[in-house]
């Protein structure tokens, strides 16, 4: 151990790993990137059920509702990317990726997934600023004799 400083002897352990910065042995990278997918889908549940919300609330609405038509084609189309993010996402998490020989298909997966968030988190910023209007579900306020 002639060319080691004792500092950087006592920083690391056998596995040449700074003890600091372990918490219960080497990090298992797949048990890791299942949380993430199991977090990510459950984001995406609820901007689904959110989306079906406003779907409701947008065909309750009716025709006569300014925006009717583009609302229900961006919402209907967020909720089929989500869908495909959700399928994605369920064969991201089953693949195992301390796998080397499955980590290029893992990565495309990931890279598509990101990008269909990313598109959905678009299309749900339009969603909004269309917004909808009334659905009956709050009483209408009167603030004054017009």
């Amino acid at each position: 151990m002639g060319t080691r400083m004792a500092s950087e002897r006592d920083s690391t352990s056998p596995h040449g790993m700074n003890p600091h910065l372990r918490i219960n042995g080497p990090m298992n990278i797949n048990h890791y990137a299942t949380k993430k997918s199991v977090a990510e889908s459950m984001l995406d549940v609820a901007l689904f059920m959110a989306n079906v919300t406003q779907l409701k609330a947008v065909l309750e609405q009716g025709t006569s509702f300014q925006y009717y038509a583009t609302l229900i084609v961006l919402i209907s189309i967020s909720l089929f990317f989500q869908v495909m993010i959700g399928i994605l996402l369920i064969i991201t998490a089953r693949l195992n990726l301390n796998d080397i020989a499955k980590q290029p298909r893992l990565n495309i997966l990931n890279n598509a997934a990101t990008a269909l968030i990313f598109i959905t988190v678009i299309l749900n910023i339009f969603i909004t600023a269309f917004g909808v209007q009334k659905t009956g579900l709050y009483p209408t306020r009167n603030f004054g004799p017009y």
